[in-house]
């Protein structure tokens, strides 16, 4: 039974209900639990980072290169001042042809050092930027095909996370952390082989003080994953009330709830606080002992106090003591390097797992057998689609006429606006199928589906992007004449020009548009697809009546010849559509045209709900009184 449904999850036909059991039934790990959360998130990682692997490989091998090239200036250092030492206690000039190939291998080993790393940091930030747009060209492809049920329960904060910041988080990582790691990890190992080399005594010396200097440090750091990992809930919590506060200010204020929406807010940063502040604290005591254990002064007097003991001794020469001093300067900085980096994987690893869910996404899956449109007319068939356990549509079977107008009346929640978006495929029903032409939308090729199908909302959702591009938005090659034809027939055209750039004025930046403005521009954008299926979904309803009658009149000449269906509250402006179903909580209850429905009882119920029935009545009332009138005159 699970296969069988886990196979229906992966065709075009599959329902959310079925995506969403089939996901429920595979195993996944407690992401409740940080240490789960942690190991989640680097797996997500590793695989996340498969496309740009060998360019990480080559980076960490160029790095690898110039941390063994660091070891050089050591040896040079060490072999030039035995040069100079030497000709000093033998009262003579140094070999000149000697000290000079030093100096040029201590110039050359350092400069080609220097370029390795570079060249490693090129390669990485290569890397970054090739991953950087693979991800967010997949984020975008998913989002453009996952399920309109999905973004209303996915908060916007939580998308522009995965989008902008999350994508932003795996910078610092792919592009910083496999040169600065691999050579953290090379150089000091290096040094301290060479150390051993100069003398095994100076060598175990430079790193006399590192094991207490580990120990604070791991002790510090104590559960830092499963940390890293609440820090990370509890910062998204902030953020997600911080969004959600700002994006419904309008709302807050109008009733009055800004106390309360700021609580929220201030909740969700106080527990981020207290949090922080108890993870911090005690780590910061055993951090500042373990720096103070390696700072430069601590590092000096064991060094240099325990090498003049050996020279004194005459085990070793003040040369090799002052080259493993510098050696022993050195390591401390790898080791923090190394505890950067450590803390970078932990942030890109929860980075990585909310990016990797919103790629999870259960999204449209794209048919392996297309179909095309024969016409354009569509039909409902014994259609289902709910919100959980509740059913918006239930049931329904409808056919629309080609080049018919079709209205959809009801009251709100009763599933005309989910009836439009399935024509739309924004999601897919729960059984059933919505045909076009014929063809079953699920298997209409997405491009041609956009293509057939336009859509004119009662919220135009322009972008902040010129009039012209706003219009043009599904013909982005359309001439600037055919987007001007297009805003004349929307009554659009003569306000666009009065604009200050015109047709390049930036919406959003250059002006702000009224609502029955933007509502034309709509309609241009819909003209100018000229696909021959629209979608009306309350495009006069928040307008007002001198713009309702300039958008009535585009409206007129958009429907000509064309598939549309619309959706109203009330059934005065649709009185002259083709047909006109009455839905509620989902199910067809009527349909027909006005007249055949003006003794239905839901649809007279709907007429009285508006008040259109008692203008009826006054206007009949009053044309009989003139009918009288005029009898009596006569």
């Amino acid at each position: 039974m699970q296969t069988e449904q886990s196979e229906r999850s992966t065709q075009p036909g599959a329902s959310t209900a079925d995506r969403a059991a089939n996901a429920v039934g595979q195993a996944a790990p407690d992401l409740a639990d940080p240490r789960q959360k942690d190991k989640a998130g680097r797996a997500a990682l590793k695989d996340m980072m498969k496309p740009v692997a060998g360019h990480l490989m080559l980076a960490r091998a160029l790095s690898a290169l110039s941390a063994v090239l660091a070891i050089f200036p050591y040896v040079s250092l060490v072999w030039l001042g035995g040069l100079l030492l030497d000709a000093w206690t033998q009262g003579r000039a140094p070999d000149a042809q000697a000290v000079g190939l030093a100096v040029n291998v201590l110039i050359g080993t350092f400069i080609g050092r220097l370029v390795l790393y570079f060249v490693a940091l090129t390669v990485t930030h290569f890397a970054d930027m090739r991953l950087g747009g693979l991800l967010r060209g997949r984020i975008i492809d998913t989002l453009g095909r996952a399920p309109l049920a999905w973004f209303t329960s996915a908060t916007s904060g939580r998308i522009r996370k995965a989008v902008q910041d999350d994508t932003h988080t795996l910078h610092a990582l792919i592009a910083h952390a496999p040169v600065e790691t691999t050579s953290a990890i090379v150089m000091p190992i290096a040094m301290f082989v060479y150390a051993l080399i100069v003398d095994w005594r100076l060598g175990l010396l430079t790193i006399a003080i590192f094991p207490l200097y580990l120990a604070l440090q791991l002790l510090g750091y104590r559960g830092m994953g499963t940390k890293t990992a609440e820090m990370d809930t509890k910062l998204a919590k902030v953020s997600a009330t911080m969004v959600e506060f700002v994006s419904g200010i309008t709302v807050v204020k109008a009733f009055g709830r800004v106390g309360r929406a700021h609580r929220n807010y201030a909740e969700a940063a106080d527990e981020f606080s207290k949090f922080y502040l108890d993870w911090v604290r005690p780590m910061l005591k055993t951090s500042a002992l373990s720096m103070a254990v390696v700072s430069p002064a601590v590092l000096l007097l064991v060094n240099l106090g325990c090498g003049a003991a050996m020279v004194a001794a005459g085990w070793v020469t003040p040369v090799q003591v002052l080259t493993t001093t510098l050696i022993a300067l050195v390591l401390p900085a790898s080791i923090t390097t190394i505890g950067t980096s450590q803390w970078s994987y932990q942030l890109a690893g929860a980075a990585a797992l909310r990016i990797e869910e919103v790629l999870h996404v259960d999204a449209l899956v794209e048919s392996t057998t297309p179909q095309h449109p024969q016409g354009h007319a569509v039909r409902f068939e014994h259609v289902s689609y709910g919100y959980g356990d509740l059913l918006a549509v239930d049931d329904v079977t409808l056919d629309l006429a080609e080049g018919s107008t079709t209205a959809l009346i009801g009251p709100s929640g009763s599933g005309k606006s989910t009836l439009a978006t399935l024509v739309a495929r924004f999601d897919d029903p729960l059984s059933g199928t919505v045909t076009i032409g014929g063809a079953d939308v699920r298997h209409i090729p997405r491009t041609e589906l956009y293509r057939t199908v336009a859509f004119v909302l009662q919220d135009p959702q322009l972008l902040r992007m010129s009039v012209r591009d706003n219009i043009a938005l599904a013909r982005p090659d359309a001439s600037l004449e055919r987007v001007r034809t297009a805003a004349r027939d929307a009554q659009i055209d003569d306000f666009v020009m009065t604009l200050p750039n015109g047709y390049d004025t930036v919406i959003g930046d250059d002006t702000v548009l009224s609502g029955g403005q933007q509502q034309r521009i709509a309609i241009a954008r819909a003209l100018i697809t000229d696909a021959p299926v629209l979608l009306l979904d309350e495009a006069t309803a928040f307008t007002d009546p001198e713009s309702e009658a300039e958008i009535q009149k585009a409206l007129n000449r958009l429907v000509r010849g064309r598939t549309v269906l619309v959706i109203a509250h009330r059934p005065a402006s649709v009185a002259g559509a083709d047909r006109i179903v009455v839905l509620d909580r989902g199910r067809v209850l009527a349909q027909g045209t006005h007249e055949e429905l003006v003794d239905e009882p839901h649809y007279a119920a709907l007429r009285r709900a508006t008040g259109e029935h008692m203008a009826e009545l006054g206007r009949t009332a009053t044309a009989g009184s003139v009918a009288q009138e005029q009898e009596g005159r006569a």
